[in-house]
């Protein structure tokens, strides 16, 4: 398992625990980025502690190398010095340390390998990291965004249900059942003055047929 998935399982178990016990989203986030980050310490650490390792290695690759040279020296004194025996004891002492500097050199250079594998994924981090900063910002305004609406319907909701307005929406009906009442009135007494109109104009009708016939008769 790499660094990056062992953080990332760290991150989603934390978060899964927020989740459960129903968070608000901007902790989560903000919980989110603080597991990121504290991730990308840990993982800097452990990149630093592998870059130290592998100068260690290095190191004992020279030191071992330098210690075959010098007792190829000390072989070279012993030959001629006429100790064939020294110089083969000092020949066999290069040997091991040629052999121990070739071990080094193989781990130093899986080391390597390691580091640059770490890199990588610390970049991944670092860059996973900038991304979740930017969508924080947006995720957050978007919260406020839908906060404000949840806010403006709660207010309205309230209105609706508000004696206030429920006194306003009775008095409107009052006032209109009332004005209903007056133009039903004013219609009524419209039709009452037609009908009394139209009886002065029957009886006076009445009297010129009346007056007709006595001219007729001769009647004054």
């Amino acid at each position: 398992m790499t660094l990056l998935d062992r953080l990332s399982r760290l991150i989603r178990a934390n978060l899964s625990d927020l989740l459960r016990r129903a968070e608000d989203p901007e902790k989560i986030i903000n919980q989110a980025l603080e597991d990121m980050k504290e991730a990308l310490r840990e993982a800097r650490e452990q990149v630093a502690a592998a870059m130290a390792e592998g100068k260690r290695l290095e190191r004992e690759v020279e030191s071992h190398l330098k210690e075959a040279a010098l007792w190829e020296e000390k072989a070279k004194e012993a030959l001629t010095a006429g100790r064939e025996d020294l110089a083969k004891e000092a020949l066999r002492r290069r040997k091991r340390a040629l052999d121990l500097a070739e071990g080094f050199k193989q781990q130093a250079e899986e080391q390597k390998a390691l580091i640059e594998r770490l890199m990588t994924q610390l970049k991944a981090l670092e860059a996973k990291i900038d991304e979740a900063e930017a969508r924080k910002k947006l995720l957050l305004a978007r919260k406020k965004g839908v906060e404000a609406a949840e806010a403006v319907r709660r207010m309205e909701s309230k209105l609706d249900a508000h004696p206030a307005l429920e006194a306003f929406e009775e008095m409107e009906a009052r006032i209109l059942s009332m004005e209903d009442r007056h133009e039903a009135l004013k219609e009524l007494d419209g039709q009452d003055l037609e009908k009394e109109l139209a009886a002065l104009s029957a009886e006076k009708e009445l009297e010129e047929e009346l007056s007709r016939l006595k001219k007729e008769l001769g009647q004054s």
